[in-house]
């Protein structure tokens, strides 16, 4: 949509008028032309009496027909050394201007034509420095910055749109492929059919909520309410609550915490962050493995720790196993309900609370050990 701007003949769009260049030369002229005439009216109305002061204290009493002659010579000389000064002086004055005037409209021209670049979506073109001082480093560095940010952004958003795509398509087609089959008399609603599609329905839902929870939470939009936490007590809240899942696959889930400390956090987003590493550590452990929770005091932080005894992680996974929808193991990701997000999510919500979280495993087969430091509280 274009946008005009109305003046005193109708409308004028955007970028019509005089050019920068020719907008400082016309300032300039201005200038020279008020300054002409303020030293023209100064010396017309002090230098005679100047002049004539000098001629009494000397003693001259000249005639008047040798006054006239003189006040002419004065005038005259007055005013070619007036006009000559006045020239020279406007002809430096211009030429300057004119020369940096031309070189900041083609510095701003190519600046603009780099944010011109930018707004259509070509992140990448390079903005380039005028060389005209801090002013416009700092303008084409802000430029920069704001393109690579956008870049990245870009970049999020199109993976992060392929990647929801994908976790999408898995229960979709389950969906799709029962109700089909409904439809053309292969299956009836069973009860077994219908856990189907609600387990299907659930893992939509439960992906379109964590996909919410990480991007209010790396935009900074999340809501925190901070209170006094006994770590102790937190663990164990966290470990009841998953201790039914941990029944139903034979997974040993044990809490050795015994640390006596307090903690200034969001319980329920505490309780989400240790939720998301139970879960995650129940996905990557067997049947018949064990899943142990502890905490210890390492000043000024409160350590918790989830250890597993279950696959493990290679090396080259580990850098980047909070980043959304990163899985080590592909092949087996359509198998577990995950959203492929929770450790992401726990990421940025202890990134809220100014806690960090680490991974670390010895490789495949070894386990894995997820590290959370809070700042704890003197008790």
């Amino acid at each position: 949509m274009s946008t005009t701007r109305s003046g005193p003949l109708g409308p004028r769009r955007p970028g019509s008028g005089p050019g920068f260049a020719t907008r400082l030369l016309i300032a300039q002229s201005l200038v020279l032309v008020a300054g002409a005439l303020t030293t023209w009216l100064v010396a017309a109305a002090v230098a005679p009496s100047i002049f004539y002061e000098h001629l009494r204290r000397a003693g001259v009493a000249p005639l008047p027909a040798e006054m006239t002659h003189v006040e002419d010579a004065f005038a005259s000389a007055l005013l070619i050394s007036l006009a000559v000064a006045v020239v020279a002086a406007a002809a430096m004055a211009l030429a300057v201007t004119w020369y940096f005037s031309r070189r900041m409209q083609r510095a701003i021209g190519a600046v603009a034509e780099a944010g011109g670049e930018i707004a259509a979506g070509r992140y990448a073109a390079p903005v380039p420095r005028p060389g005209l001082g801090r002013e416009f480093e700092q303008l084409t560095t802000s430029l920069s910055q704001l393109a690579e940010r956008l870049d990245n952004t870009e970049i999020t958003r199109r993976r992060m749109l392929a990647d929801l795509a994908h976790e999408m398509r898995t229960p979709l087609a389950t969906l799709d492929a029962h109700l089909e089959a409904i439809e053309d008399g292969v299956r009836v609603l069973d009860p077994p059919t219908l856990t189907i599609l609600q387990d299907s329905s659930r893992r939509l839902g439960r992906l379109a909520q964590d996909i919410s929870a990480v991007s209010q939470a790396q935009e900074g939009n999340l809501e925190i309410r901070p209170e006094l936490l006994e770590v102790d007590k937190l663990l164990q809240a966290a470990t009841l609550a998953a201790a039914d899942s941990y029944r139903a696959k034979e997974v040993t889930l044990l809490d050795t915490a015994t640390v006596q400390a307090t903690v200034q956090a969001d319980p329920h987003r505490m309780g989400q962050v240790l939720s998301n590493l139970l879960d995650n550590a129940l996905r990557h452990t067997p049947s018949g493995g064990t899943v142990t929770v502890g905490a210890y005091l390492q000043h000024p932080w409160v350590v918790i720790t989830v250890h597993d005894s279950g696959e493990g992680i290679a090396a080259e996974h580990l850098p980047r196993i909070f980043e959304r929808f990163y899985r080590a193991d592909a092949s087996r990701a359509t198998a577990r309900a995950g959203s492929g997000i929770g450790l992401t999510i726990a990421q940025a919500l202890l990134d809220a609370e100014g806690g960090r979280i680490s991974a670390d495993s010895d490789g495949p087969g070894t386990g894995a050990t997820f590290t959370i430091h809070l700042p704890t509280l003197a008790r």
